[in-house]
């Protein structure tokens, strides 16, 4: 099991790499068999919703994340260009062993957007599955659980949580 402090390393680094718009070195976070995922904020009992059967905002694949990120990083992904500024903000982090090699993972987290004259926070609570992978951690799950009623006042999400 992955050491507190090690998840904490982690989930700074992947902040930075988001903030920093670096969606490839995101993307090679995850395992090739990784789910990225967020809940619709109206998702009954979101912790263990099926996004088979229930709706999400995102529910993403290895596939879907990498070409997530590298849609948003062209020109043409019009809503995030040019580039929201972002700061992703990860706080009180558990870490719990999960089964054989994983490493499970809630923390929580607010995501402020800025895109011209407006500022959106996104927040909520962020549950992750961790592996080993040789000296690097990967990512297997994330599930965010925005604390939100609706996204109204945000409009929209276009950023990664």
């Amino acid at each position: 099991m992955l050491t507190r402090m090690q998840v904490e390393d982690f989930l700074f680094y992947e902040a930075e790499l988001l903030d920093g718009w670096k969606l490839d070195e995101w993307a090679a976070l995850y395992t090739e068999d990784a789910r990225y995922e967020i809940a619709s904020p109206a998702t009954e009992d979101p912790i263990n919703a099926d996004p088979d059967q229930t709706l999400f905002l995102v529910a993403d694949g290895i596939m879907r994340i990498r070409a997530r990120a590298v849609r948003l990083s062209k020109k043409t992904a019009h809503a995030e260009y040019p580039h929201s500024k972002t700061r992703h903000l990860v706080t009180n982090v558990r870490v719990s062993p999960g089964n054989d090699d994983e490493t499970r993972v809630r923390a929580n987290f607010a995501v402020y957007r800025t895109k011209e004259e407006t500022t959106t926070v996104y927040m909520g609570e962020a549950h992750l599955i961790l592996v080993q992978d040789g000296d690097a951690i990967k990512v297997r799950r994330k599930r965010c659980i925005l604390d939100l009623n609706s996204l109204y006042d945000q409009g929209r999400l276009t950023i990664i949580l």
